[in-house]
Parts: structure tokens; C-alpha cells; sequence
């Protein structure tokens, strides 16, 4: 299995793989997104730690049975070789309406086939109101013509 566009990273293609990842993460599909990652691919999201797509799947479940109504935006921070370093913020609300923005760093490392096989993500809340969301677009991906990270000052 292979995910193009494959290491060593252009500015392009790096550009290209965040967005991918990106479009991926808004489906909210566990599976379709662990396609990404390597079969024992290793994490570190805040405090948890899977590894290989089964844990990954599993995660991904969790995270979006308690962050509803979920869209993220990713930005490419960095990139040489085959990693890429990237800051995001995603916004979300729980079952109780309260509304958050979550912002982060992540580290990816990829084999040769374009596959994940290293995540690494830091990431914060910050509780906003329902005014102040910036992502209202129809669940699913970003579209175009929507601002990213740098446009909405985030």
C-alpha cells in the first residue's frame, strides 16, 4: 500500500499531503483515515499513545463520540525529507453544547510508500462561545475558498 506523494517533501508536495490529511481528519472516518498510517504506526496524542491502526481506529472513535460536530484546519509549519511539522486548530462542542477551539503542533514522520509511520501532537483547549466559532462550513471537508489557519489570525 502507498499514499502519494511520497518523501523526500517538496514545498508542494508537503503543502499537498497536509491538506490531505486535513480533508481526511474532517470526514470523521476512523478507517479511512488510519489508511494513512503505517500498520504499526507509533502516536502520542496528548496523553494517549496507540499504535498500529487498530489502536488508531479505536482512538479516532472515541475522540469523535465526545467532539461533536468536529472541523480542523491544518497548516504546514516545516518540512525536510520525509517529516513534516505541522499546527492546526480544530473546533468542536461536547454532548453538553459547551463549544472549544483546540490548537496543536504535530510531527509526522513518513516511510518510503507516503505512509505515516510517526505521530507526534500537542494539543490545548480553549473554551469559546458559540459566537466566537470560526469554522461553519457543512461538516466534511474545508472548503476552497475557506480561510485558512493564517487568514483567520489563528
Amino acid at each position: 500500500m502507498s499514499k502519494p506523494p511520497f518523501p523526500p517533501f517538496t514545498l508542494e508536495t508537503a503543502t499537498q499531503k497536509v491538506r490531505m490529511a486535513e480533508d481526511a481528519w474532517n470526514t470523521r472516518d476512523p478507517e479511512r483515515v488510519s489508511l494513512a498510517y503505517t500498520e504499526d504506526s507509533e502516536w502520542r496524542n496528548r496523553a494517549v499513545f496507540p499504535s498500529g491502526r487498530r489502536e488508531i481506529v479505536e482512538f479516532l472513535k472515541r475522540k469523535w463520540a465526545k467532539e461533536l460536530d468536529y472541523r480542523l484546519i491544518k497548516e504546514i509549519w516545516a518540512f525536510a525529507d520525509n517529516r513534516i511539522a505541522v499546527r492546526f486548530a480544530y473546533e468542536w462542542h461536547d454532548d453538553g453544547g459547551f463549544w472549544y477551539r483546540s490548537y496543536g503542533n504535530e510531527n509526522w514522520e513518513f516511510d518510503e510508500h507516503g505512509l505515516m509511520r510517526r505521530r507526534y501532537a500537542s494539543i490545548n483547549d480553549k473554551p469559546i462561545s458559540e459566537s466566537e466559532r470560526k469554522y461553519r462550513w457543512p461538516l466534511g471537508p474545508r472548503p476552497p475558498e475557506h480561510p485558512g489557519l493564517s487568514a483567520l489570525g489563528l
